[in-house]
């Protein structure tokens, strides 16, 4: 089944090209079904970017999707055309005014981390959209610095700053195989990290709701859920953001591959990534490749080179 979003937004033609199956409002209309309705708060500040991703992944269900998109009330952006957002964004304090329900609730990251939480601008309203989830949403998922904040909020548990960067692909460990979220995933998997910031293994065990899905001994808790709030909460890795990367790689380079090498470890056999994998990552070119090496303390270089596979 397809995802219905509006037949002018930019994703709308992004993921037809790609073989995802979408739908405007009239051919959705003529269908006798309730689709899945979840709703896109967009923190992050190339929106566009961000609507194809989301949209892309919510696309690969075989259940029909109605996605709302959200924006803070007062919040101006400064990276996405006024007319975008009026065309295809709803404030929250029209959401909230309409009294309407959701079965699923997105907040993304936002790249702020280095502010405290009480600094941001819209986090009165933040907290307002969390409080309103726990009656209007069936289940909310918090990415990146979203899901941070939903911590702060209904546990207290606050993010740290880091030394240095937390950057590179690192080992994380399934711990909880019989979660829903993570049915068929391997006992471990190899995750890539970009932050400054990190939620203490410890804080999250010492609150009784809270429990860690999938971690790692170098970075910590990676996937969280909240039982009392009806919540999952990613830190900022995984395919979200390593597919941006990669889209950005590919439409600045043009390569058809990159190797990626473990934090420290230039020596190691890379991780072999085929930009043709993700259809949105497909090169102009073919034929050379980037190796991405990430230094003991977390700077990268590249060195172009012939691919060995």
């Amino acid at each position: 089944m397809p995802i219905k979003i509006p037949a002018d937004l930019p994703a709308f033609d992004v993921l037809t090209r790609e073989g995802v199956m979408v739908m405007g409002e009239d051919q959705a209309s003529r269908q006798d079904i309730r689709p899945l309705r979840i709703g896109l708060l967009n923190l992050m500040p190339k929106k566009i970017q961000t609507e194809n991703q989301f949209a892309r992944l919510i696309g690969a269900t075989p259940l029909q999707i109605d996605l709302s998109l959200i924006r803070m009330s007062e919040h101006q952006t400064k990276n996405t055309a006024a007319d975008h957002m009026e065309s295809f964004y709803r404030p929250f304090s029209e959401v909230l005014a309409s009294d309407e329900k959701f079965d699923g609730l997105i907040i993304t990251g936002a790249p702020i981390e280095h502010l405290r939480f009480e600094e941001v601008s819209y986090w009165n309203e933040l907290k307002s959209v969390f409080d309103w989830t726990q009656s209007h949403v069936h289940s909310t998922f918090g990415v990146c610095w979203g899901g941070m904040a939903m911590i702060r909020h209904f546990h207290k548990i606050d993010k740290q700053m880091l030394d240095a960067k937390a950057f590179g692909c690192f080992r994380h460990k399934n711990l909880k195989s019989n979660s829903p979220y993570l049915r068929g995933f391997s006992d471990d998997c190899v995750i890539p990290v970009s932050r400054w910031t990190e939620i203490l293994q410890s804080d999250v065990k010492a609150e009784p709701a809270l429990e860690i899905l999938l971690g790692s001994d170098e970075v910590g808790p990676c996937l969280i859920e909240d039982t009392a709030h009806r919540a999952s909460r990613i830190r900022p890795t995984g395919r979200f953001i390593f597919s941006i990367i990669l889209n950005t790689i590919a439409t600045r380079l043009s390569r058809n591959m990159i190797a990626i090498y473990p934090r420290g470890a230039q020596s190691m056999c890379p991780i072999i990534i085929i930009l043709t994998m993700i259809p949105a990552c497909r090169p102009k070119t073919a034929g050379a490749a980037m190796r991405i090496c990430f230094t003991e303390t977390g700077s990268m270089k590249s060195i172009n080179q012939r691919p060995t596979i």
